[in-house]
This record gives C-alpha cells, sequence and structure tokens, in this order.
C-alpha cells in the first residue's frame, strides 16, 4: 500500500488545520476556536482515509500536490497565507479545485466526527452539541447464523441481500416453508453494538466506509451495509408508492400495481413496519419546515415512521440514522429477518456474492467469499439452491447479475438516485436538531402528487462531521462561527424525482461502479427550483441566516435582498465544486417490466433469461419511486416473494 512521506504528512496536517485552525479568541470558555484538527487527531483520520480509498494514481496526484504546496512555501507561512495559496491552486484547474475540496471535506468531517476514549471531541461543548450516548442497552442477538456444519449447503432459496426486499423476501418463502439463506455483506449488529458515533457508523454499517463519489465525481452516494441494509440506517419516513408511480409501472408491464392486488402488499408490510404518526415528534428544524410551509401557503404532513411510538425516546431516536439503540425502529432487522430465523431462515453476514452459478439457462446456486470479521482470512462457499432471490439494491444488484453473465441487455442502464441536496437555516433560538427522530415531516406540495416529476423537502439526520462539510467556504474564521451555532441549525434536505438516469457497470475485478452524469435539463432545473423554495421556506420560518451546501459567498442574513442570494445560489454549477448532489436512494438498476430490451426481470419478478433468479429489491422499479422507497421496496420484495410461491418451480 502506498505511503506518505513524513514531509508530506506535514503538509497534510498543515492543510487539515488550515481549514479547520486554531483561532485566537479572548472568550473562548470551552476551547472551541483554539482547537484545531490535528488536536483531535483529524489529520490521522484524513491520512487513513485517502491511503485507503483512493487509486495509487490518485495518491501519485495528492503527493504531486503536496509537492507543489511546499515549493510554493506553504508548510512556513501563517494561516492567511496557507488560505491564499491554497485558493491559488484551486482556482489553476479543475481537478486541483476537486481536490482541495475534498481536502476540505475530510478536514472538516473528521475534525468534528473523531472522538477520544470518552467517546466525545473536543469542539462538541462549544456548539452546544451534547453527543450521543454511550451506554447501549445488551440485547442479545437473535437470528440464527449460518453454520455449515450443521446446516449443509444445500438450500432452496439463497436471498442475496438483508434489507428492505431480502429481509421481507426471507420471511415470506421461509414462514412457506421453504428452506432459506440469507446473505449478506455487511456485518451482523444490534441495538448493543450500536454506539452512534459518526465515524464508527461510517465504517461499520454503510457501502465502502460512508458516502462515496460516483465514478464521474458527480454524487456523492450513501447505502446502507449491515444486517438489515438500508433500514438499519435509514430516516424511518414510511411513504406508499404514488399513484402516478403506480400507473408509470402498469405500463412498463407490472399490470397488477394499480390494483388492490398491490394495495394488499403494500397494507401487510406497512402493519408489520407499524408505520405510524403519533411517533413523528416535531423538533425545532421541523416546526421551522411547518411553519415556513403554511407562511407560504405550501402543504406540510406528518409523515408515516416506522417507529413504535411506546419505545421511541426522542432522545434516542434522534440518532437512529446511525442504528437505534432503543429497539423502537422497526426495520427489517426486528420484523421480517426475525420472522425469517423464526420460520428457520439462516443467515450468514460477511459474505460476498461473487456471482450467481447457472446451467441450462436456470439457477443452481450463489459462490460466495466469506470473510472473517476477526482475522480478516476468507474463503469461498458454493450454496446450492434453484432459486435466488437478488436483494444487494440498486448499487450492487447490477454489479452481481453482470459478474454472472446474466440479466441481459438493460441490466445497470437505469440508475436513478432522487438527486438530493441541503439547504441549512441559522435561527436566533436553539432548535436541537438532535432530538426526535431525523425525519418527522414533508413539504410535498410541488411533490409527485402535483406532477410526474417534482421534488419533496424533509428533515434529515443531524451529525456534527457532515454537516459542517456544509458550511459556505470563506476561510477558517467563518467556518468555526458557523461551526459554533450548531445548535441553532436547521437543515432540510431536498430531493427530486429524476427522469434522467445513470448506469452500473463492473470492472476489472468485478466491482461495481456507478456513473450519474445529471445532465437531463428537467432534473437540473427542478433541482434548483427545489433549493429556491428551501430557501424561501427558511425565509419565511423567520431564519437569520440561510446558505447552501457549497456556496462561496457569505450567507442571506435578514434583511438583506432574498431573491439576489436565490439568484447568487442559482447561477453556482451543480455538482463539484458547486450545489453539492448526494443521493440516499438509489433504485430501477435492474427494472421488471414487460420488455426484456428495457427491463432485467419480467413483471413478476423472475430474470427475463435466466429461470429461478428473481428481483426483490429498488433495482427492480420500472422508474423511481419520488418520495422515501422503503414502503415501496417491501411491497415490491412481498409480491416478489408471493409471485415466487405461486410458480410451478416452487411448488
Amino acid at each position: 500500500m502506498p505511503e506518505f512521506t513524513d514531509a508530506q504528512r506535514r503538509t497534510l496536517t498543515l492543510i487539515v488545520d488550515t481549514f479547520v485552525a486554531s483561532i485566537p479568541r479572548d472568550d473562548d470558555p470551552t476551547g472551541f476556536f483554539a482547537t484545531k484538527g490535528s488536536d483531535i487527531g483529524a489529520d490521522l483520520g484524513v491520512a487513513q482515509h485517502l491511503l485507503t480509498r483512493l487509486t495509487d494514481e490518485e495518491i501519485a496526484g495528492l503527493t504531486q500536490l503536496f509537492d507543489g504546496l511546499v515549493a510554493f512555501g506553504f508548510d512556513d507561512q501563517p494561516l492567511e497565507g496557507r488560505e491564499q495559496i491554497l485558493a491559488a491552486v484551486s482556482a489553476s484547474g479543475p481537478e486541483a479545485a476537486l481536490a482541495v475540496d475534498a481536502l476540505f471535506t475530510l478536514s472538516s468531517l473528521y475534525s468534528f466526527a473523531l472522538v477520544d476514549e470518552q467517546g466525545r471531541n473536543p469542539l462538541w461543548p462549544g456548539m452546544g452539541y451534547p453527543g450521543p450516548a454511550q451506554n447501549p442497552p445488551q440485547q442479545p442477538k437473535t437470528l440464527t447464523v449460518f453454520d455449515p456444519a450443521r446446516d449443509g449447503l444445500d438450500f432452496e432459496v439463497v436471498v442475496v441481500g438483508s434489507g428492505c426486499g431480502g429481509g421481507v423476501a426471507a420471511a415470506v418463502l421461509a414462514e412457506a416453508g421453504k428452506r432459506v439463506l440469507v446473505l449478506e455483506t455487511g456485518g451482523y449488529l444490534n441495538e448493543s453494538d450500536f454506539i452512534q458515533l459518526e465515524a464508527a457508523t461510517y465504517q461499520n454499517l454503510f457501502l465502502r466506509g460512508g458516502f462515496f463519489p460516483t465514478a464521474d465525481g458527480m454524487v456523492a452516494i450513501a447505502s446502507g451495509c449491515a444486517v438489515g441494509g438500508g433500514s438499519t440506517v435509514n430516516w424511518s419516513n414510511s411513504l406508499r408508492t404514488p399513484a402516478g408511480v403506480r400507473r408509470e409501472w402498469a405500463e412498463a408491464g407490472l399490470s397488477d400495481v394499480t390494483d388492490a392486488a398491490y394495495d394488499e402488499h403494500l397494507d401487510a408490510v406497512w402493519r408489520r413496519i407499524g408505520a405510524n404518526t403519533e411517533a413523528a415528534y416535531q423538533n425545532g428544524p421541523h416546526r421551522r419546515l411547518s411553519e415556513g410551509a403554511a407562511a407560504l401557503g405550501y402543504s406540510y404532513t406528518l409523515a408515516n415512521l416506522n417507529i413504535d411510538p411506546e419505545r421511541m425516546d426522542p432522545v434516542l431516536i434522534g440518532y437512529s440514522g446511525m442504528g437505534d439503540q432503543s429497539g423502537a425502529k422497526q426495520g427489517t432487522l426486528r420484523t421480517y429477518l426475525q420472522d425469517a430465523s423464526d420460520a428457520g431462515a439462516k443467515l450468514l453476514p460477511n459474505a460476498w456474492a461473487r456471482r450467481i452459478r447457472t446451467a441450462d439457462g436456470a439457477a443452481t446456486g450463489v459462490e460466495v467469499l466469506r470473510t472473517d470479521p476477526a482475522t480478516g482470512e476468507t474463503s469461498t462457499l458454493t450454496i446450492t439452491a434453484p432459486q435466488v432471490v437478488v436483494s444487494c439494491g440498486s448499487l450492487e444488484t447490477p454489479a452481481l447479475l453482470l459478474r454472472s453473465g446474466i440479466g441481459g441487455p438493460a441490466t445497470g442502464t437505469n440508475l436513478r438516485l432522487h438527486p438530493a441536496t441541503v439547504i441549512s437555516g441559522l435561527y436566533d433560538e436553539p432548535q436541537d436538531p438532535w432530538i426526535g427522530p431525523p425525519q418527522a415531516g414533508v413539504m410535498n406540495e410541488f411533490g409527485v402528487g402535483a406532477e410526474e416529476y417534482g421534488f419533496i423537502i424533509e428533515g434529515v439526520q443531524h451529525i456534527p462531521g457532515l454537516y459542517t462539510t456544509t458550511i459556505p467556504r470563506l476561510g477558517a474564521v467563518a467556518h468555526k462561527e458557523i461551526a459554533q451555532q450548531y445548535q441553532h441549525r436547521a437543515d432540510w434536505v431536498m430531493l427530486i424525482r429524476d427522469r434522467g438516469a445513470g448506469r452500473v457497470t463492473i470492472d476489472a475485478d468485478g466491482q461495481a461502479q456507478h456513473w450519474y452524469p445529471f445532465d437531463d435539463e428537467a432534473d437540473r432545473a427542478n433541482f434548483r427550483r427545489g433549493i429556491a423554495t428551501a430557501i424561501r421556506l427558511h425565509a419565511a420560518a423567520g431564519a437569520r441566516q440561510i446558505f447552501a451546501g457549497g456556496q462561496r459567498f457569505a450567507p442571506w442574513t435578514r434583511g438583506e435582498d432574498l431573491e439576489a442570494f436565490i439568484a447568487a445560489v442559482d447561477a453556482m454549477p451543480i455538482g463539484p465544486g458547486g450545489l453539492p448532489v448526494f443521493s440516499a436512494h438509489q433504485m430501477s438498476s435492474a427494472p421488471l417490466g414487460a420488455d426484456p430490451a428495457t427491463s432485467v426481470a419480467a413483471p413478476s419478478g423472475e430474470l427475463h433469461d435466466t429461470a429461478g433468479v428473481w428481483i426483490a429489491d429498488a433495482s427492480g422499479m420500472p422508474s423511481c419511486s419520488g418520495v422515501n422507497p422503503m414502503v415501496s421496496v417491501l411491497a415490491l420484495a412481498h409480491r416478489t416473494a408471493t409471485n415466487m410461491l405461486s410458480a410451478a418451480s416452487m411448488r
């Protein structure tokens, strides 16, 4: 593995301390302004991140940047001089700008996310941020883990993935008496393991260690990767598939989804996850969104959440996007996977499905690369099964099909991401955004209920590292001054229903690559319109300052020209170096449909070209849901599993 020289590490430390600097202040009782990134170990965290995430070629380019900074005299400059040099480097070209932006993001993320042995960060007291509880209840793990000596290698069904799709499929099939094995790439953690610290959570519960960029650099993606999948880390918003989306799916060949039959699938999963509005505790940011919507005459509705109101603790549930310690969240870990285990299904975590084995156009099993989490040693297992349910999520399902040489020409070609961004307001009164469910209300005035491709605005999970990266780039002093007001922040996420699409491919090693150019002009216009609407909502709710992620100019301040500020934000480019785009919803990359040229699986869910291989996750959506997709994924998986039980090959 490549390494940095001592000189390069010194330069990296100075870069981190330029972005999160020590600022002399007479009135600094907590030491917030005096503390710099390297005091917390952020420079070590950034170095480790770079060395383990970047290619050798990218590392070589970065070391050239470090060496060039030294030539500029960077290491010998005071803070102001270092800031000027980094600004000049960033202005020298797009690649340099991307590198400097990435270093800023990582420096801020690690500075505000890393903790000491007591689970605390020295910057948090100055922000009024209490941090999460550090004493999770001791709960025994209750799912039956696969033992090849006991269970053998022959099953009737292998379900690849344990998230919303795989969990439902496993439960329906196991309860019907089928011998089921569930594979999961991530680890098996439960309430006892969820320490809810940002850096550790990214490593333990997210695909590729947290937010990672698409191969073209346009979008930062977050996706769950642990037992329970996305339902372990999502924000609990439970929205039914909109009627207009159901009509689109019916036009693609899923004729039953506009009928009562699909309602029965929706109702079944709705009951099992206990979706309700009683748990929709309205914290400060949600009250501000409601007030802004009311002032502008827009809709605002309480979110249905898969959270048990009897078990919910508002303080603990505020961190449920990093694993729920309380057990109130009714994700697949506590519902469908438990049902499957109770019915005899076995779970194999830390297991990557290398390929689906086939013979004569039909499934025969799955080749699995298993990793021992204690030693890191790997071994290969071949599981025999005539039925394989592919539920790896829209980022990995197409990759598995491509590695297996099945799925047809549409595999990976229709990736939808619900492109999203964050718009922030600072308010006079503390908002305490970490209390209550992360997403307890929706402004849907311009969503898919109003037009085919609209946008919605919702609450978000509050975590200090990630959200300090959205502070306007105005230098170290301004960064600290805005970060200090974390308790007063109200952040909302705006996401669009995308008409344009990306794709999933695999590299020479068979690993998934994700591409999303975000070049559909109507989508880009909607994205900008949604940002402008969120800004107006903040102003109507009484924010004293407003900013969009990625802006390079001062926040709007109460009393200034709001429309002029919106115009300045609207003039920013979309993507790297401008308005950041991220995605927590990935869909439609292996869609169901009647036409094998444009879909991967038949309307039933079974692959067009391979008998016994079924799609039961968000990748199977013919088009994206336009709302948080969890309930739609659960219902489609319930539908696919039900269809499997009716298939002649399963009788």
